[in-house]
């Protein structure tokens, strides 16, 4: 299904996990989808959540707030760090080796999954991307995506700036309207 992501889309969902593993997070989020949408430059969500005046930066503390408030921790993969060490792996080590032979950041431990909520809202791009014409996944069709889970996180963060997710919705259809296919 990543082959039908545009540039910018690929680049959103990439960030996404970087995103959480930087918060210390084993798992990838709806929040965490809403930040890679935020880094990527020159992808029309971005261009409409910033013209709604949210920002990367108070985004990011804002999914550590709602998390928080949900008792949701950062962990850093610690539990499944901490499993592997009770069966003999060094996990460090393993690092290190692939660092030396493959270059920095080439093994990342745990590779964060997504969640039910994340998984829902990326099945749901594919909806979105139909019923406006394209063939092609976008970052307003991850955006709006997102928007169809009111459960997750993402919707809670934008709560935090004022955002009324149907107001959302309105405005990325009518910028993907104005870009065209």
């Amino acid at each position: 299904m990543f082959e039908f992501f545009t540039d910018h889309g690929k680049q959103a969902v990439t960030a996404s996990q970087d995103e959480a593993i930087a918060l210390g997070h084993d798992f990838i989020g709806t929040e965490h989808l809403l930040l890679g949408l935020l880094t990527a430059e020159g992808g029309t969500a971005a261009g409409v959540l910033r013209g709604q005046n949210v920002d990367l930066a108070r985004a990011r503390q804002e999914t550590v707030r709602v998390l928080e408030a949900a008792g949701i921790v950062a962990t850093g993969g610690r539990p499944a760090t901490d499993a592997l060490s009770s069966i003999g792996i060094d996990v460090a080590e393993i690092q290190r080796q692939a660092d030396t032979s493959f270059g920095p950041g080439a093994f990342q431990f745990p590779r964060p999954a997504y969640t039910p909520e994340a998984r829902k809202a990326l099945e749901n791009t594919l909806g979105e991307a139909r019923a406006l014409s394209r063939d092609r996944f976008g970052t307003e069709h991850i955006l709006l995506g997102l928007l169809t889970v009111p459960e997750g996180h993402a919707v809670q963060v934008l709560a935090a700036f004022r955002i009324d997710p149907t107001g959302l919705r309105e405005k990325v259809i009518a910028q993907a309207a104005q870009e065209g296919p």
